[in-house]
């Protein structure tokens, strides 16, 4: 019922991506990236990274080992993704040690939602940072903007676009971070990631109201 939800929206839906060359470029220069996208983004995020749209991309899904996350599981499998179980919040280490090992020998490209599995929501947690850190590879954030959209009660306040809604994928500014930094240094650079995460969603609001 969800790939069936999920494929209704997104082959009714009238999407425009902008910025697509750009994780195309990256791509061919880094061979992986680590995508990132808002938990709230999570649906519309995650199936543009799947629909194999970008040459070479080969994406994976950094998804909780919790109850919650054997549905995403199941239906991150039927698009043929690879699947890591863990997260910030559970057995983030050993989630760690997975992701440089497909990143580094398989080129594929982990989708983190950096304020997930259960926020505080907009705040970008380390992980994908440290995860580009050690495999020498760029952050690349992403959002989408869409209309008509349900917004629903829930932490992330997450956003379902309607069906034959107009909808537009943003591709932000990527950010390749230093190998090895201060403390206070990668605290800064989450803020930073933070910002540049919002700034890509204005980027796909600007779009979308764009005729």
């Amino acid at each position: 019922m969800a790939w069936l939800l999920v494929e209704l929206l997104w082959r009714t839906g009238r999407i425009r991506v902008v910025g697509e060359e750009r994780l195309q470029a990256l791509i061919a220069e880094h061979g992986a990236v680590v995508p990132v996208c808002w938990h709230q983004h999570l649906l519309i995020c995650a199936r543009y990274v799947a629909a194999r749209r970008v040459a070479g991309l080969k994406v994976g899904y950094l998804i909780s080992p919790s109850l919650d996350g054997e549905a995403p599981t199941m239906l991150a499998k039927l698009y043929g993704a690879e699947v890591i179980r863990g997260s910030g919040t559970y057995t983030g280490t050993q989630a760690v040690r997975q992701l440089y090992k497909y990143v580094k020998s398989d080129h594929l490209s982990p989708l983190i939602t950096p304020d997930g599995p259960r926020g505080p929501r907009f705040e970008f947690k380390g992980g994908a940072i440290t995860i580009a850190q050690l495999c020498a590879v760029p952050v690349v954030p992403l959002a989408f903007a869409a209309q008509p959209v349900k917004v629903f009660r829930t932490w992330d306040k997450f956003v379902l676009p309607a069906p034959f809604a107009r909808i537009v994928i943003a591709v932000g500014e990527p950010f390749l971070p230093a190998r090895k930094v201060t403390p206070e240094a990668a605290a800064a650079m989450q803020v930073a990631m933070a910002k540049r995460m919002q700034e890509t969603f204005r980027s796909a609001r600007a779009a979308l109201q764009e005729r």
